[in-house]
């Protein structure tokens, strides 16, 4: 099946407690169903120091699932994603404006 989100899409949070909230696709993991989200279910990290790193207590994105996420189009508004040929190519489309992403 194709993917409806992919990496570097920005996307909007539809529930849960950063709803609202819009960032880029950074990662995707397909079997798992979740994608990570720049600024979105940020979580704080306890590090050791390292030679290499500094310690202490780092912010990182974690997963969030993929129905959680909606695609955002031109106007900035949520999404749902179709599918259609173009040129014998298959194309993402937003179901709002029907313009190819």
């Amino acid at each position: 099946m194709a993917a409806k989100l992919r990496k570097g899409d920005t996307v909007v949070v539809l529930t849960g407690k950063d709803k609202g909230k819009q960032g880029e696709i950074t990662q995707v993991m397909p079997k798992d169903n979740k994608a990570v989200v720049d600024g979105v279910n940020v979580a704080l990290r306890h590090t050791k120091q390292s030679a290499n790193s500094q310690g202490g207590r780092i912010p990182k994105a974690m997963p969030i699932d993929l129905s959680n996420l909606s695609l955002l189009d031109k106007n900035g508004k949520a999404t749902r994603v179709g599918f259609r040929e173009e040129d014998g190519k298959k194309v993402r489309f937003a179901k709002t404006t029907g313009e190819a992403i």
